[in-house]
């Protein structure tokens, strides 16, 4: 296990530096109705593929409501990934996110979209912003690691391997990320010969 993780336990929360935990009211079908719910931000995600290892780079983290729910996982597989909480385009959000995760200086205008979906549907609604990007040791400029208290892993998953390991159940993952592998081999793949 890459973290030692000692004494959790579970608190009420009031109020949040990145979520607020809210009660919704609403009419529905001329009923009266409740929900709870979570208002957060929106996300940015990106698929990166490193050319040269025929590889895609990806995030292992520790991520304590995972681990809460789920405690045999101490640690989930992501695309590099981050909030969108300042006033910049998506695209440069991204940039920003690949430089501090992975430590890849990646040009904004080598940073494609590939779409934007709904995640956490029952709980917060946010949108995540899906990117891919193409990468090479020359790009390399850092050891990545994320900032201030993240504790990011870099992981390659050999493009051979991928298959095997969106079906591992043994590694938790997220659906953003399985969606993603799924568009490179259709869009990607084909382009490449493999």
């Amino acid at each position: 296990m890459p973290f030692e993780i000692n004494d959790f336990h579970i608190t009420a929360l009031d109020t949040g530096h990145f979520v607020k935990p809210v009660r919704l009211h609403y009419h529905q079908n001329g009923e009266q109705r409740t929900w709870e719910a979570v208002k957060c931000h929106d996300s940015v995600a990106i698929l990166l593929y490193h050319c040269e290892k025929d590889a895609f780079l990806l995030v292992k983290q520790f991520r304590p409501a995972v681990h809460m729910n789920h405690p045999e996982h101490q640690c989930t597989y992501e695309l590099c990934a981050g909030l969108v909480d300042k006033d910049a385009p998506l695209e440069q959000i991204a940039r920003e996110e690949i430089d501090e995760e992975c430590g890849f200086d990646v040009p904004v205008g080598k940073i494609r979209k590939i779409s934007s979906f709904f995640t956490n549907v029952g709980v917060s609604g946010n949108k995540q912003h899906l990117f891919y990007a193409e990468i090479d040791q020359s790009m390399k400029i850092h050891n990545g690691g994320g900032v201030h208290t993240e504790e990011i892993i870099l992981e390659y998953i050999p493009c051979q391997d991928a298959r095997t390991f969106i079906y591992d159940e043994s590694k938790a993952k997220t659906p953003g990320l399985i969606f993603a592998f799924y568009w490179y081999w259709e869009q990607q793949a084909g382009n490449r010969g493999t």
